[in-house]
């Protein structure tokens, strides 16, 4: 079967390097129109009935409340760590607290069910790359990096946090404003996602404990491996509005604080392989509902 949106180069570079950044994916009209929603987004927020859940990617302080374990099939608001003071008042306007908007963006806002869901072109790069024979999408999300205190986001891969087996997790990470080294652009290990394992992965705990990993390896073999991959040169991938960035689920990436007196905002969701092809188990933090299951990509004729 011919291609239809990439090159068969851009085929081979994702398949070598485990991600791939497509410039200009997105028109300046469509990437603009996901940026002025989000911004509205952050404008509709009510932060006098907000749990005050924050969001923090740090291996020992995974949110995990209910508000959280239940944004799968909603439009649901987790604040940066720096905004909110030990009385749990923020520090800064609403709009400049909010580390990310999520889970399900791209059923439940037209907008970006449009550029998710509803695109073709979107469509056409998932059979071009052939990663997965049945995906479905989920977990959409805002990522504002907000200025001075976008927080830091150690390397992981993309595996650990929507886990199925064997592993399937696909990214999809769309710049809506300019990504620059000061605030807060990606960075991969080009490669890792042949040679670093998933050592772990992201479960609910149950009985209201809220969240944690579950090692597939033991802590100390984890770091060894991690230590082993770190040795590695990572390679920033610097965007412009509208550019597309796919992300191997294996993939080691990461991206520093936001130092800057500009904001990030970039949009994001994910795909998985479906049954039978892969099994995502009742263990994930993120669950499917029966008003809400995983969006199926590409419907069967």
């Amino acid at each position: 079967m011919s291609l239809e949106f990439l090159t068969q180069a851009q085929v081979d570079q994702f398949n070598n390097d485990g991600y791939l950044v497509i410039p200009g994916f997105l028109s300046p009209e469509d990437t603009n129109a996901l940026l002025t929603r989000s911004k509205e987004l952050l404008q509709e927020f009510n932060i006098e009935t907000h749990p005050r859940t924050k969001f923090t990617t740090s291996d020992d302080n995974h949110v995990g409340d209910d508000y959280f374990l239940n944004s799968g099939d909603k439009i649901r608001y987790f604040l940066e760590e720096d905004a909110v003071d030990a009385s749990g008042k923020l520090n800064r306007p609403k709009e400049k607290a909010v580390n990310k908007i999520g889970h399900g963006l791209h059923e439940l806002d037209p907008e970006f069910r449009r550029i998710t869901l509803q695109n073709e072109h979107m469509r056409s790069v998932v059979r071009d790359l052939k990663f997965h024979k049945d995906p479905v999408a989920l977990q959409s999300m805002i990522i504002t990096k907000q200025q001075e205190i976008g927080g830091e986001v150690p390397p992981h891969n993309d595996s650990t946090f929507l886990y199925t087996s064997p592993p399937s997790a696909l990214g999809f990470w769309i710049a809506l404003e300019k990504c620059t080294s000061t605030n807060g652009a990606l960075s991969f290990l080009p490669g890792s996602h042949r040679t670093a394992p998933i050592t772990k992965r992201f479960v609910r705990q149950g009985d209201g404990k809220g969240t944690g990993f579950e090692y597939l390896t033991t802590p100390e073999e984890e770091q060894k491996i991690l230590e082993k991959e770190m040795k590695g040169e990572w390679v920033m991938a610097c965007c412009e509005p509208g550019d597309l960035v796919i992300i191997h689920g294996s993939v080691l990436h990461k991206s520093e604080r936001n130092t800057s007196p500009m904001t990030r905002f970039a949009y994001t969701f994910h795909m998985i392989e479906s049954a039978p092809y892969a099994m995502y188990d009742e263990k994930n933090w993120l669950q499917p509902t029966e008003e809400m299951p995983f969006s199926k990509v590409i419907e069967k004729n």
